[in-house]
């Protein structure tokens, strides 16, 4: 189906470009005009468009000489090459189209980009600067130039005149300010790159967390190995799941840490700004831009494993799924911390694919394996397991960790919740009761939490009135969500309510118009009110449904026989 697809938009393509290449470029080179080389560019546009870089590379290179008659071309051709990884072709490909009078605003990027990997400071600074006079369909913002320039130009001046141009940045980016600031000190090498690594560190406006890892490194560097352990240990207590940072402890620890970031390489520092605009595109969604950027971080700064994490996560939402496996595997590679990380999100991957046994049997093995089970480890793996209906299991390791924590641990409610579910769904609810109350006890606002627990006690047909109470909570928690909303109308139901129970469940059923409990609901709902057609229909349009429970079947076979 796919193939055909293909062969249906390429062939609509091809009569498209016929018309275009004929009419509006009369000065077309002859090549260009035969049907093979408009196919070729097509199906170049469409490996594009599917993120098949090295497909529309291969494309594309056979239509050398086509940007001089179709400027879009060479963009779309620099796209396919960075994304690659080709990225001397690229500054090869920009230089002759520079030669040619065509050079655009991203063939002066990578001419630049190329120049300053290879430590050309004034020429990479001369083609950034160019940039500002050019216009570009890639975002890139007043900041990132000139940052691209001052970096590019910081060898040639001295800490003050430096300073001066990273305080003219523009008040709107004041977080990326405080981040320019700390790596310009620790660039010059003065006696505040701490303090202004420990503002960015303490924080409480804003995530920083990443910065306490680069923090840690300009100590390793500087042989300040008394004072690691204490900045490590305090970043971790207030940002225990960064992935950087633990596995930074790892190998500090087994003293196999290799530095992978150098401030006082511009080429790195630049990197990084990179890296924080392929972070903010792909937060918008722009995963294409932001992919490309990322590869133009991975160039100047290849070591820096975290770049290829946003790449996975790039080509997984762009639907590219094997190549986000593949990277994800790569990044497994790099130590323990990142092989659970990647371990997680490829068995991820494999639910969603409908392979729960080979992604049971994925996570147990890295599991199994991992030497550096810290709390967090063992509440992934607990949480995975309960979510895929391994629920003895998941007790287990719920209750072991309930063991070594006390109540002002923060994942406290976390896991008495969790173990509170997967004891519910083995039957020993009195045990899942005492649980699910002690992490509410210990935080009382969780909208979830409290619509589980509610719920079952109206399922057993108990402290109902105390439920509604509760679930009025939670909707106030949690506006708008479509479970507390049908516990909420389930719990008016079995009051006697039925008039206001439907109009909850009808907006319930709104927001959850496939599932079959609500839908379910919402019909008991409509019988009870005296809507007995409308029942029927819903009763019905339950058992159409994918995935309805036998047990529930039954039940709707029965209503639709014998009504309520």
């Amino acid at each position: 189906m796919k193939f055909l697809k293909t062969i249906f938009q390429l062939t609509t393509h091809i009569f498209f470009v016929i018309i275009f290449f004929s009419t509006a470029n009369s000065k077309t080179i002859d090549k260009f005009d035969e049907s093979k080389y408009v196919s070729d560019y097509f199906l170049g546009t469409l490996y594009l468009k599917e993120n098949q870089y090295e497909n529309s590379f291969n494309i594309f290179k056979r239509l050398d000489g086509l940007e001089r008659s179709y400027s879009k071309f060479s963009n779309q051709y620099l796209f396919s090459l960075i994304n690659s990884g080709n990225f001397r072709l690229a500054f090869q490909y920009s230089k002759k189209i520079e030669k040619q009078k065509l050079s655009t605003f991203e063939s002066d990027l990578i001419i630049g980009f190329y120049y300053l990997k290879n430590k050309k400071y004034n020429l990479a600074n001369e083609y950034f600067l160019r940039l500002k006079n050019k216009n570009t369909q890639f975002i890139l913002n007043e900041f990132v130039l000139n940052s691209l320039i001052n970096w590019t130009n910081f060898n040639n001046l001295n800490f003050i005149q430096a300073e001066k141009k990273i305080n003219e940045i523009n008040l709107k980016y004041k977080n990326l300010k405080r981040i320019q600031n700390a790596f310009l000190h620790c660039y010059y090498d003065t006696k505040k790159t701490e303090e202004f690594f420990e503002k960015l560190r303490l924080s409480n406006d804003t995530d920083f967390s990443r910065y306490s890892y680069f923090y840690l490194v300009h100590l390793f560097e500087k042989g300040k190995f008394d004072k690691i352990n204490k900045i490590l240990n305090s970043s971790l207590e207030k940002y225990p799941r960064n992935l950087l940072l633990n596995q930074f402890k790892i190998d500090y620890k087994n003293d196999r840490y290799k530095v992978d970031f150098n401030c006082k390489d511009p080429t790195h520092v630049i990197a990084e700004v990179f890296y924080i605009v392929a972070s903010a595109l792909s937060t918008q969604s722009l995963y294409n831009f932001s992919t490309f950027y990322l590869n133009l971080a991975k160039y100047l700064n290849s070591d820096f494993i975290t770049f290829e994490i946003l790449l996975a996560e790039n080509f997984y939402n762009l639907g590219s799924v094997d190549i986000a496996k593949n990277i994800y595997n790569k990044i497994g590679k790099r130590g323990s911390a990142f092989l659970w990380f990647a371990s997680k999100q490829n068995a991820s991957i494999l639910i969603k694919e409908k392979n729960k046994n080979k992604a049971l049997k994925l996570l147990k093995n890295n599991y199994n394996k991992n030497e550096e089970k810290n709390m967090y480890v063992k509440f992934d793996y607990a949480k995975f397991l309960k979510n895929n209906e391994k629920y003895e299991k998941s007790i287990e390791i719920y209750s072991e960790i309930i063991s070594e924590i006390n109540k002002e641990h923060p994942l406290y409610p976390q896991v008495t919740d969790g173990r509170g579910v997967a004891l519910e769904r083995i039957g020993r609810w009195d045990e899942a009761e005492q649980d699910l109350l002690s992490s509410l006890e210990v935080s009382p606002n969780q909208a979830y939490v409290i619509n589980y627990l509610a719920y079952s006690w109206i399922e057993q047909g108990i402290k109902i009135e105390k439920s509604l109470k509760m679930l009025e909570k939670a909707n106030n928690l949690k506006s708008n969500d479509p479970y507390i909303i049908d516990s909420l109308g389930w719990a008016l139901f079995k009051l006697g309510n039925y008039q206001e129970a439907k109009k909850y469940l009808r907006t319930a059923v709104e927001l959850l118009p496939s599932d079959p409990t609500v839908n379910d609901h919402y019909g008991d709902a409509l019988w009870k009110n005296g809507d007995t057609l409308q029942a029927r229909y819903y009763w019905r349009y339950v058992l159409n449904l994918d995935d309805v429970e036998e047990n529930l079947k039954q039940k709707l076979k029965d209503k639709l026989v014998l009504g309520l």
